[in-house]
Formats: structure tokens, sequence, C-alpha cells
């Protein structure tokens, strides 16, 4: 919450609390005019003494500093150099009148000297109690003639008036009414007036059609616009992100904000709380988090090379730069890296100031935002009309999920002919099993072959069954995860990954006498296929047909699963003729794998067949495959809601019902991606700021501060 409890204190800074002289005015006496310090008196020493009596802590002689009260009335033990009311004892009137040469101020080799006027002018000065005045930037401002009487247009016109005869001018003829308009026009909208306007006014000029063109003017969308051109030029407000690439990022709604807060007139301090601290608001609205995008406005980097540590740095300066100047109309920038020359600001309360907002999420480098476009936290901003799509979308969407997870008396009768017609594998023996390359596959207990030693770039595993099922219209190749395996397999690739190039089958004799070449496929499919896809992959992914095109050279295509290594899949291949071997036949499986990305091998794997000829349920993720296998009156409640879940999910009796809910999911993220966004504020816990010895974000041994 430290943003917000510092903007309680914002009105505090703003008039004037960095000086702590007094501000009073000086004001007439018996001899002669009110003489003020910041009108009269600065201006002499700032011209003859600040070189070596002023600001700059390097150039500073003999430790004496004439632009603070400090300096000049000293503090209790301290003598300074003016004695209110008694120029006689006041060092600095002694010094400036004085005619020892080795004395005198300012030193005659400096070119430097007070004029007799000047010198009478600090005289009377401290005759008339030397008042000092802070920097006129930190004094409150008061109108000119404070009078209860006057109003304060009149009390500006007298302003006026007096400036003007003190500068010998005359203000300017009465604009005549089209020019008069144009001008009004162009103050208030940015644009010039509509011609029934101009006309309407021409032909009845008074100051009552003035005024009510003043408010409609006022009354105009335009009007906010005109406003907001000058605060978005102070808060940096931009569509992109500045830095390297520059690339572009959706701020438009921040914009609104500050369009709509100066057509409804919104009060200033709610204007700043909700820009410096909205996301800090209790329950804050929309427009509030909006607002907060403010502290999201500075530049932002995506570029490689950027060393996270030192554009958090930057983005922190360049946010106490920026916030100081729009708020306190302070140039706090040179304190980044020492004690303000000009200001009374120090290099700690830089990074004091820095402190409080330590608390925003935010990232040096927004590592992949150029691609992604996700560049922090944000607001999706949706017109009434996406509001109100989406809004109808999400309430289909809710309504046809539940349908899609109720078994009702009819599916539940379904899904019990479902789980009869599963396809029940027989695992089958290898009699023979062999590596084109030397790589070892040993044969387990559960008669799975699994892959160690050498590592081959491609690989060609051969093996032989003798006990093949009479019938056979289905071979399953299942790949096993397997911990001996890179990240658990099933493939040997250092992901686990693997690329079956291609799978085909023919029957030879007990000595390897072929008997039959090439047994053709019917069709094949996978529990996953890999997503990613290469240009000019026929298949889209990298999908179970590519290995049965009898194309083991046509690299790369083939069977892979890289978005899901670390389970074990399966893949069924449908053969086109039903296969019964003889009694002294074998059936003879080659798995070529072939992947141009060297070691996309297989490590772990097991083949079954099927006799079934209802080929559409064959492949059931392995998971359910398990639990299919307990006893339906054996089951758990959870297994049982398992099994229900997936063929839901597959049947064909919701097949329309699952076609359309894919289409309102897609119109759901074509609708997300055309709605604007907006970057916002979001808390989180503090950095540590320290203050940075001239600026160095590497330099870790200044001083820890607080808000």
């Amino acid at each position: 919450m430290a943003q917000l409890k510092w903007l309680v204190h914002v009105g505090w800074l703003v008039v004037g609390s960095l000086s702590s002289a007094s501000m009073a005015i000086a004001q007439p006496s018996d001899n002669g005019p009110a003489i003020r310090f910041n009108r009269d008196v600065r201006p002499i020493l700032a011209s003859k003494c600040f070189a070596c009596h002023g600001p700059d802590a390097k150039h500073r002689e003999a430790g004496l500093r004439l632009d603070t009260a400090f300096g000049l009335f000293g503090e209790k033990n301290d003598e300074g150099v003016v004695a209110p009311s008694r120029p006689d004892d006041s060092p600095l009137l002694e010094r400036v009148t004085i005619d020892d040469v080795d004395l005198k101020m300012p030193p005659p080799d400096s070119g430097k000297q007070l004029s007799q006027l000047e010198i009478e002018t600090l005289r009377r000065w401290i005759e008339q109690g030397a008042e000092f005045e802070g920097h006129w930037a930190f004094q409150p401002i008061a109108p000119p003639h404070s009078t209860k009487e006057t109003p304060l247009a009149d009390q500006i016109d007298q302003a006026l008036a007096a400036a003007w005869s003190q500068n010998q001018l005359e203000p300017a003829p009465t604009a005549e009414p089209r020019t008069l308009l144009r001008r009004l026009s162009l103050d208030l909208l940015g644009l010039p007036p509509a011609s029934e306007d101009v006309d309407r006014f021409a032909q009845s000029p008074s100051d009552q059609a003035y005024e009510q063109l003043v408010d409609q003017f006022m009354a105009s969308p335009h009007f906010g616009e005109r406003l907001a051109v000058w605060w978005l030029d102070l808060v940096r407000y931009a569509d992109s992100v500045g830095y390297h690439g520059d690339q572009s990022i959706s701020v438009s709604p921040y914009r609104d904000y500050v369009i709509d807060a100066f057509n409804q007139n919104m009060p200033f301090d709610q204007f700043t709380i909700e820009q410096l601290a909205g996301d800090l608001l209790p329950s804050p609205t929309r427009n509030q988090l909006i607002a907060s995008g403010y502290n999201r406005l500075g530049m932002m980097s995506a570029e490689g090379g950027v060393q996270d540590r030192e554009y958090l740095a930057k983005y922190m300066a360049e946010r106490v730069r920026n916030a100081s100047g729009t708020w306190l109309g302070l140039t706090m920038g040179c304190a980044e890296c020492h004690d303000h020359k000009f200001d009374p600001i120090s290099s700690k309360e830089f990074y004091q100031f820095a402190a409080f907002f330590a608390d925003i999420e935010e990232r040096g480098l927004y590592s992949g935002a150029h691609e992604s476009g996700e560049w922090g936290p944000t607001l999706a901003v949706p017109s009434p009309q996406q509001a109100a799509e989406l809004q109808r979308i999400d309430a289909e969407i809710v309504n046809l999920r539940e349908s899609l997870g109720k078994l009702t008396p009819e599916l539940d009768a379904a899904r019990q002919q479902w789980e009869s017609s599963v396809s029940k594998w027989q695992v089958l023996q290898p009699k023979h099993w062999e590596a084109e390359s030397k790589t070892v596959l040993t044969a387990r207990a559960d008669h799975s072959i699994l892959a160690s030693g050498e590592i081959a770039a491609e690989d060609r595993y051969q093996l032989r069954f003798e006990q093949v099922p009479a019938g056979t219209r289905a071979l399953r190749l299942e790949v096993i995860a397997d911990p001996s395996l890179p990240n658990q397999g099933p493939g040997r690739a250092s992901n686990g990954n693997f690329v079956l190039s291609e799978w085909t089958a023919r029957v030879v004799k007990a000595d390897g006498t072929l008997v039959h070449d090439g047994l053709a496929w019917s069709s094949a499919e996978a529990t996953f296929e890999q997503l990613s896809s290469p240009g000019g992959n026929p298949y889209g992914k990298w999908a179970i047909a590519g290995a049965i095109d009898r194309d083991a050279k046509g690299r790369p295509w083939g069977w892979a699963i890289a978005e899901q290594t670390g389970k074990t899949h399966e893949a069924v291949f449908h053969l086109a003729e039903p296969l019964t071997l003889a009694s002294d036949e074998q059936l003879e499986l080659v798995l070529e794998q072939r992947h141009t990305n060297p070691q996309h091998v297989l490590g772990c794997f097991r083949i079954s067949a099927a006799e079934t000829d209802n080929t559409s349920p064959s492949v059931v993720a392995h998971d359910i495959r398990s639990l299919l296998d307990v006893k339906p009156l054996d089951r758990s409640v959870e297994q049982s809601q398992k099994i229900a879940a997936h063929f839901l999910a597959i049947t064909p009796l919701l097949a329309e019902s699952r076609k359309k809910l894919s289409e309102l999911e897609v119109q759901k993220s074509t609708l997300e991606k055309s709605i604007t966004t907006t970057p916002i504020t979001r808390a989180t816990e503090p950095r540590p700021v320290r203050v940075l010895a001239r600026g160095n974000w590497m330099d870790e041994s200044g001083e820890l501060v607080e808000p």
C-alpha cells in the first residue's frame, strides 16, 4: 500500500514543503518599497555570488552557501551572514562594501562587481527584515489581488492591465466574430468550428452567445481529446514499447480513460490516485485498473542481450523522472547519479521515491514478447457488443459441457456396448529380435523390448513372432515410458522423443525364406501425434500415417510424440486382409527410424495382436485401457468416472455436440483475439531498492532505502 500512503502527501509536496524557510511576503516600510527576495535579491546573488557560494558543492568556497536560508541566516549556534533588520551587523553587506581588495566580494579578479543600486537593494532588504523565499517553484500559488470583493475574472484582468501598463503595452483590439470563434474552437476542441456555428455567431455575436458556445464546446467529446493530448505527452503515452525492436503494444484503453476523465471533469485527486495506485484500491473497477496502466507506459525491451537487472534499474529511474515531472513539476532526474545541484533533492531521496514503485510486477527482459506480444499484466477491454457476444458464447459453452458430461441411461447402455467391443489384445512373444546398429535389444518378461548401450543416429529394428492369433486384423505398437530412458522415453533422444519412419510386415518361413512380402495396411491410428510440423509435411503433423506410406527414406516424416514424451502411448495398424500363419510361418516386423535429427530411435516397446473386426475403438489411451482391464464390479467410483468421461469424449452419439462445442471454442478464441487489451499495474512483493552510486546498477554497496 506504499503508493496509496504516498498519495496522501502529494498535495503537501506540491505546496512547497521541500523548502523549510519562511514564505512570507515583505510589506512596504518607511525605508522605501518592499523588497522581495525572489524578485529583487535572488537575481543579484545568482549572478554575482552563486558561482562560488551556490548549490554546486564542488565549486563552493569557504563552505558558504547563499541560496538557502541556513546559509544566509545560520541556525542556533551557527551565525549566518545576514542579521535581519541589522544591516551594519551583516557580514554579507560588509563584504560587498569593504574597500580592502583582499576581503571584498566578489573578488576583483572574478570580473564581477555589484552596482550601487544592487548594494542598496541588499541593504533595504536586510533593513526590512530580510524575509527569505524558497525557490519560486516551491511557493504556493496565490492571486495577485486577493480581495474577497473582487471576482476572480476581474482579478485576472487587473493583473494583466497592471502588467501592460508597466510594460507600456496596449491590449489587442477585439477580434471580429469569425476570428474569435475560430480561436475558441481551436483552444477548446483543437478543431476548426462547424460552419453553422460560425454563421450563427457571426449574425448575432453577444456575450451570452459566446458563453453558450463555450458550454457547447466543453460538452463535446473533442474537448476531452484536446486536453488529453497534453496529458498523454506528459506521461509518455505510446502504442509501441520504445526500446530495440520497438514492437507494437495495445494501450488505447488508457488513452480513452484520460479523455473520459477530462470530459467528465474528474477531480484531480481521483485522477491522480487511480493512475498511480488504481490497482491498490479496494475492489478496483475496470476503469481504475486501466488507469493504473500509467505505471506501465515506460519503455520495455525483449532484446535477447538485455541484462534483466540493468533494465529494471532503467525502468525504475524513468518512472521517477516521469512521476516527479508530471505531478510535482520537478526535475528529479539529475539525482539518479548525484545530489541535485539546483533543486533540493538528494540522490537518496531519488531512490526513496523509486521505492514507492518497487512492488510493480515487471521484468527487465520480456523474453519472447516480440513474438507472443506478452508484455506483462494486461486487461482485456471488450466493447459492449463484444462483451455481450462473449457472454452469449460462454453461456452456450457451459450448457454444452454440462450436457457432454452427463451419462444418460441411453449413453450408459452405449458405454457398456463400447466396453465389450474394445479390442482384446494378445501380447506377442518375440522369437527373434535384432537392431541394425550396435544397440542392444533385450526382451523382458512382459515381452517388451528395451534398447540399451550405444544410441545410433538412426536404426532399423527387426522382430519375428511365431504365435500370432489366427484371423488377426490389427497389430498394436506400445511405446513404453521407462526410467532408464532420457526423460522417461519412450524414445532415446535427449527429450525422450523418437520418429518411426516406417512400419512394415511380411510373412517368412522359420528359416527366413520369404512367403509374403509387404502386408497391406488399411489405416493406422495413435493415441497422440506430435503437433508441431515443419513446412511441407503432407500429414500436417508427425502423424502415424507417415509410418505406413511405404517411404522409409521419406525423411523426416513419421510418427513422433514430442509434446507428450515421458508417457506410454500406442499406435494401431489395421491390416487390409486378416492374417493367419501356417505352422511353419512367422510374422516379421520392421521398424525403420530414419530421422535427420540423430538418435530419434525407440527405447522401449511391445507388440500385440487383435482378431476383432471392430476397428473404430482400437486405440485406447494406456491409462484407460488399464482401467478397462478391471472388472466392472471391482472398479472404484473414480475409475468408473474416468471410463465414463473417456467414453463421452469419443462416442459418436455426442459427435454433433462436440463439434458444436469445438466451433464455439474457436469462435470464443477468435473473439478474444480481437478484443483490445491494455497493460495494467499488478502489485507483487516489493524489490529491494538501494542507492546506486552514479546510477550504476551493478554496484550493490549502496544504502537500502524504503519508500
